[in-house]
Order: structure tokens, then sequence, then C-alpha cells
């Protein structure tokens, strides 16, 4: 069991716990075109959208879980929230949900995702939480043409990544006419090399506002920056 400030997550059966990464992406994705629609693709927890339930107006918030275990406490986490009658998970596949909205002419104004990586030949010998982890469950190129195949014109589409791949997602998103709005690099502390990506990206091209977040200067003692970023959240900052 995890608590924030204004709600609290259920993380037993889910393989990807509660981390920074989400954490991050929940606080920082942009909401600068007041999005009435959000999107979660791979919600695991839930976390991000209920962080987005507790910072944006928006009417309707979706999420989509693969895996069964965590889709179930997702919705549990959902219906214990201060937001259950705005926020929703559906148990599916990204590309069947896409045909079937995209059928639908259904759009939305923001969509995020903190998407499965380590794109190496790697096991931890759970099945589970591999899926969690792997570019293989959700390639880039999957979740790039799907988002910009649900985003509204006005919509941003935000996930954090590792920087090693930052290049690389640019450009597949680039070649399906998303460009980036904003970049900020995340370091853990001001001598760590820069570990994270988060990314928001529009349909219009623009030069992107570029920054970096550095979480701590020593262990357990956060920037300035950081706590202002996540301070709503975290009960102690």
């Amino acid at each position: 069991m995890f608590k924030f400030k204004q709600f609290t997550i259920s993380q037993d059966r889910a393989a990807m716990k509660v981390g920074t990464d989400g954490v991050l992406l929940g606080a920082w994705a942009p909401l600068i075109n007041n999005p009435f629609n959000i999107l979660d693709i791979g919600a695991g927890t839930g976390l991000i959208a209920l962080m987005l339930a507790q910072r944006a107006t928006a009417q309707q918030i979706d999420a989509i879980e693969i895996d069964e275990a965590a889709y179930e406490e997702c919705v549990d986490n959902f219906e214990n929230s201060p937001w259950g009658d705005r926020v929703f998970c559906y148990h599916a596949d990204l590309e069947e949900f896409t045909d079937e909205l995209f059928e639908e002419e259904e759009e939305y104004d923001l969509i995020v995702s903190n998407p499965p990586f380590y794109s190496e030949n790697y096991s931890s010998g759970n099945e589970q939480r591999d899926q969690a982890r792997f570019q293989e469950a959700l390639p880039f190129d999957m979740l790039i043409e799907c988002s910009q195949a649900l985003l509204s014109d006005n919509g941003i589409f935000a996930v954090i990544i590792p920087y090693k791949e930052e290049t690389n997602f640019i450009d597949l998103c680039e070649s399906v006419n998303l460009f980036p709005l904003k970049i900020t690099r995340v370091r853990g502390n001001s001598n760590a090399e820069i570990k994270r990506s988060l990314l928001a990206f529009t349909r219009i091209k623009q030069e992107p506002l570029v920054d970096e977040l550095i979480i701590e200067t020593d262990r357990h003692i956060y920037t300035e920056k950081y706590k202002e970023l996540t301070q709503d959240f975290y009960l102690k900052m």
C-alpha cells in the first residue's frame, strides 16, 4: 500500500510497483491544453491516471492495462479514489483498443504512457514483471502509431523513457508528424548521468522547451525543483 496526499495505491498484485518514473510523468505531463479527456496506456496500478485526475479537470480519464492482475488492482484503486466517477480502466490490448476507438472517431486531448523498457534480451525469471518492463510487450513504434491515431488535433502525447532511447523515440514520433513540445532530462543527482527523458509531443512543429531535473542533492535530500514538482502528491514533501 502506498499512500499519497489525496489517494492510496494498492500494489500487491501488479508487477510494477509505485516508482519515481510514474510519479515524475504524472506530475510533469503538460496540461496547457486543458484536456477534456485523458488516456493512460499501460496503466499498471493506475498511479499516473490518478495523479492526472487530481491535477486536471478532465471529465473522462481512461486507462488500459493488458495484464489481468494489474488491471484488477487498477480498477480497485480507481474505485477507492476520490475520482471514481471520472476514471475508468479497460482490460485491453492497445492495438484492438485503438482500432475500436478509431472506428468510433474517439480522440483524447492528453495521452500518457510510462512504457515498458529494457530492450535487451534479459529475463528476471518473473514473466509478469518482464512483460511490464520489456519493450517487446509494447514496442515504441506501436505505442507511437496508436497514440497518433487517438490524439486530438490539439492533443499532447507525453512519455517517460530511458535517456538512451530519446533520439530514436523523437525520430519515430516525427515520422508520424508528432513533434517535441517539451523535453526534461532527469538525473538522480548532479554527479549522476542522465537516466530518463520526459517527452511531450504535439502535432505542431516548434522549438521545444528543453530543461533538466535533478532529483536529489544528497541521499533523501531532494532538490527544490523536484519538491515543487511532487509536493502535491508525496506525504512528506
